[in-house]
């Protein structure tokens, strides 16, 4: 079994919408962190990501599903149990999605005196 999921793994001061490259939706990439360490419940899901509807997080997790990077598994026990896990084409994006981090930390003033710019 997986530790559990960090309640605080994303910072909300750290919003995804600032981030220049993306991968799917809003929550992709948080999703795709969230299921690195092994299959995830919907429940599990949704304790990090605490901004997140319930629809959608359901739409993003069947785009990541449509788009082969997330599998679904439904067990058949007594209770209906279903995870969700990376593919191995979705564990493909975790070491780019390392670059990107790095990246994003390296430049965050820059990305974040643009982001002012623009609105001001």
């Amino acid at each position: 079994m997986t530790a559990p999921l960090d309640p605080d793994m994303f910072d909300p001061v750290c919003p995804s919408g600032l981030s220049p490259i993306r991968i799917g939706d809003k929550w992709a990439g948080m999703i795709i962190r969230c299921l690195e360490h092994g299959p995830r419940r919907f429940s599990e899901l949704r304790i990090p990501l605490r901004g997140i509807t319930a629809k959608a997080l359901t739409k993003s997790l069947r785009a990541l599903e449509r788009d082969g990077l997330v599998q679904r598994t439904t067990y058949p026990d007594g209770v209906r149990r279903v995870e969700y896990d990376l593919t191995l084409l979705g564990r493909s994006l975790l070491e780019p999605m390392d670059a990107v981090c790095a990246w994003s930390r390296e430049h965050w003033e820059e990305l974040l005196d643009a982001r002012e710019a623009s609105t001001g």
